[in-house]
Formats: structure tokens, C-alpha cells, sequence
């Protein structure tokens, strides 16, 4: 399984508890496909530069899981059928190597002594 990301824009009209019923489901969705929800973070209300199907503002929700490939096709697909979204996208995640860290030459002197 490999490790995605997602952000939903969902319509500002749903109440607090029906934006917390939507992102219990999306994370039972992910669940349902033997995926794992790493992290949720709901980023709150926010006004976009312009009209998205005449809304001016939105309700974001950031979703970390880990899933199948073929898991991201079936979410979009759920997404775009859902009246409730205004736009998802989803974005495999790429977790940054650790590089050693190279001593400096005064570190090595003193080291050294």
C-alpha cells in the first residue's frame, strides 16, 4: 500500500455537524477498501479568489491514508458524484530522505583532540 494525501473543498452551507458526518465517512470509505487514515486535519472555512460554483468560500479537509492503487480512481469517482464537493484532489505522498549530516572541519578537529 502506498501512502496519498488528499484535499476536499466542501460546500460552506453544510452545518459543523454534517461536515464532521462527511469526514467520518470518507475516512470509513478508505477503511472499507483495507486502506488506514494516517492523519485528518480539518483546516476550517476559507475564502477562495473566485466563485467556484457560485460559492465564495469553502470548508477544506486534508486527509492523510494509506491505500491501494487502485483505491485513488474509486475516490475521485466518489468525490465527483458527491453534490457536497466542490473539488478533491489527491496526491501521492513522498516522504523526505534523511541525508547524514556532514561534520564541519572545526566539529572534526575537535573530535579529533
Amino acid at each position: 500500500m502506498k501512502t496519498y494525501e488528499t484535499v476536499t473543498i466542501i460546500k460552506p452551507q453544510l452545518a459543523d455537524g454534517e461536515v464532521a458526518a462527511f469526514t467520518d465517512k470518507a475516512k470509513a470509505f478508505v477503511i472499507s477498501d483495507g486502506g488506514e487514515v494516517v492523519s485528518e486535519e480539518k483546516l476550517g472555512r476559507r475564502r477562495f479568489s473566485h466563485d467556484i460554483n457560485k460559492n465564495r468560500e469553502g470548508f477544506y479537509l486534508y486527509l492523510k491514508f494509506k491505500a491501494k492503487e487502485t483505491f485513488v480512481k474509486e475516490w475521485a469517482a466518489n468525490m465527483k458524484l458527491n453534490q457536497n464537493v466542490l473539488r478533491s484532489i489527491v496526491m501521492k505522498s513522498i516522504e523526505p530522505k534523511s541525508k547524514p549530516v556532514k561534520k564541519s572541519k572545526a566539529a572534526k578537529i575537535a573530535a579529533a583532540a
